[in-house]
């Protein structure tokens, strides 16, 4: 796992990471490597105190930008910052069918289910459920598909595969929200990227950005 996770920024209080799809950002199955131990260990092997937090997670299939703090004082400016929406997340997604609205927004109520691990959308008042907002535009078309760049407006559980699902454009590879992929299975890696993330650093206030390259195409 060592060579497929690249480190795109670090100092004394953050270390910004491409996670790699596949690889969890916790677990508890101490025979799987995440995100966090790597880290650690990482910091442990430089002479440094083996500490990360987490300060936001990505579905194990996802790949893409990812930010971990190395002190609990970074920690908590990043997330009071991730409270108030003062950050910017960014994703690519690539949907099984062609969106017909080339911009939007997608506005609903989600609510988690612990005993499956899934998210659905229900009816505003459903007890349990939160709000989940997203803007998105479609940036390519062709061949049944469409990509869709994502701006995250709330950071839901599945929020962006259950959303796309239930507006009707489920994600290719999504072998948990798309029922095609049931039907007749792609094989496909779930086509979901989080290329982008903006914030201001905890210490210095600076603007940080960093972005990547989404890794799918059209075909």
């Amino acid at each position: 796992m060592d060579s497929q996770i690249l480190i795109l920024y670090e100092d004394e209080e953050l270390i910004v990471c491409r996670k790699p799809a596949g690889v969890p950002v916790q677990t508890r199955n101490f025979t799987v490597q995440d995100m966090e131990s790597y880290l650690k260990n990482y910091r442990s092997q430089k002479g440094e105190p083996p500490y990360i937090w987490v300060l936001h997670r990505l579905d194990q299939p996802v790949c893409g930008v990812i930010v971990f703090a190395k002190t609990k004082e970074a920690a908590a400016e990043i997330s009071r910052q991730m409270a108030v929406r003062l950050t910017g997340k960014y994703y690519y997604a690539m949907t099984d069918g062609t969106v017909a609205k080339k911009k939007g927004t997608l506005e609903d109520y989600l609510l988690r289910d612990g005993k499956t691990n899934t998210s659905s959308v229900v009816p505003k008042g459903t007890a349990g459920a939160r709000p989940a907002r997203l803007s998105y535009q479609v940036t390519e078309q062709g061949n049944g598909r469409s990509t869709l760049r994502i701006l995250l407006e709330t950071g839901r559980h599945h929020q962006i595969r259950v959303q796309l699902a239930h507006a009707g454009y489920p994600i290719v590879g999504d072998r948990k929200y798309n029922f095609r992929e049931n039907i007749a299975p792609s094989g496909e890696n779930l086509a979901l990227c989080s290329y982008k993330i903006s914030f201001r650093h905890p210490k210095t206030h600076k603007k940080l950005e960093f972005e990547i390259d989404k890794p799918f195409a059209l075909s």
